[in-house]
């Protein structure tokens, strides 16, 4: 549906996806996981981190869960939404961490958040 009243008020914003390898590090910790606490740390409005369960980069060998010899180094991507201006500022970050390779790509988007009912805080680690 193209009709935008049909939104329930969504905001320009920018979708930032980090994709890296699953046993990529930083400092003997998982690089996912230091990729999402530094973007809380920044500010973001959340991250989540997505597992693949196949594929390749840079070296074009394919990595999937179907072999085992290959299930260690899958796909992980790592996403997050907030404004332009906050995903942008995030951006040295990524600059400090990815120094063994990855891939950012940046895309507009439209933000639409619902909030919480219930009067219930957000789990740890939910939805970004």
């Amino acid at each position: 549906m193209t009709d935008s009243t049909a939104s329930p008020g969504g905001t320009p914003a920018l979708r930032l996806t980090v994709l890296v390898g699953e046993q990529d590090a930083w400092h003997h910790k998982p690089l996912y996981a230091e990729v999402v606490h530094r973007a809380r740390e920044a500010g973001l409005a959340g991250a989540s981190v997505f597992r693949g369960i196949e594929g390749f980069g840079a070296t074009s060998l394919i990595h999937t869960q179907r072999l085992l010899s290959l299930s260690e180094e899958l796909p992980v991507a790592i996403v997050a939404v907030d404004t332009e201006e906050r995903i942008r500022s995030f951006l040295p970050h990524l600059d400090e961490l990815l120094t063994d390779g990855g891939t950012v790509t940046l895309e507009p988007c439209e933000r639409i958040t619902y909030p919480r009912t219930g009067g219930t805080a957000p789990e740890e680690g939910g939805r970004g």
